[in-house]
C-alpha cells in the first residue's frame, strides 16, 4: 500500500472560468491515477490544497506529521513545484524510516500536454523501488531531497552547477 498525500500545487490546479484564474475546487489526483491505470493499492489523504508559494511552517508540519502518522512506508506527496524542495529539506531532517517522494506538475491536469499522468505514474513507480529516504520525482528524473534545484528559466528540476 502507498499512502498519497495530497497538498495542492498547480497539478491540482483548475481554471476558474469566472475570473480566468486558476485556483482549487476538487483534487484531479483521483482522476490522474484513473486515466494513467493505475493498479497500485493506494490510500489517499488530502491533507490541503494550496498553491506551495503560500505554505507556511504548519503546513510543512501537518505534512510531516502526516508522514510519521502514516502506516505505510511507502509516501507520495503531491505537492507545488515552487517549494517542494523546501519542503523536501524540512522532511528530510525529521529522518523519517521511510521512503518518501514528492511530485508535482509544471501543467495543471487539466490542461493539454501536461505532464502530470507521466510525473505521477513516474512517481508511483519510484515510491516502490527507492530505498528510505526523502526524494523528488519529476519528468522522468529522480533526484536526491539534497541534490536538486528547480530551474524557473527552463521550468525543469535539475542537480545544482
Amino acid at each position: 500500500m502507498i499512502k498519497i498525500l495530497l497538498t495542492g500545487g498547480t497539478i491540482d490546479k483548475h481554471y476558474n472560468e469566472s475570473n480566468g484564474e486558476l485556483d482549487f475546487a476538487n483534487s484531479h489526483i483521483p482522476e490522474i491515477l484513473n486515466s494513467g491505470r493505475n493498479r497500485c493499492d493506494v490510500d489517499l489523504q488530502q491533507l490541503m490544497l494550496k498553491d506551495s508559494l503560500e505554505m507556511d511552517e504548519s503546513d510543512r508540519q501537518s505534512i510531516v506529521d502526516a508522514c510519521i502518522r502514516s502506516e505505510e512506508d511507502k509516501v507520495l506527496i503531491t505537492h507545488g513545484t515552487d517549494t517542494m524542495v523546501e519542503t523536501a529539506k524540512v522532511l528530510a531532517g525529521k529522518r523519517i524510516e521511510k521512503t518518501i517522494v514528492l511530485v508535482g506538475a509544471m501543467v495543471p491536469y487539466v490542461f493539454k500536454d501536461t505532464d502530470s499522468v507521466f510525473n505521477m505514474g513516474f512517481a508511483l513507480a519510484s515510491v516502490q523501488t527507492l530505498p528510505y529516504g526523502v526524494y523528488i520525482a519529476m519528468n522522468g528524473m529522480v533526484f536526491n531531497w539534497d541534490q536538486v534545484i528547480k530551474n524557473k528559466e527552463l521550468g525543469i528540476f535539475e542537480k545544482p552547477a
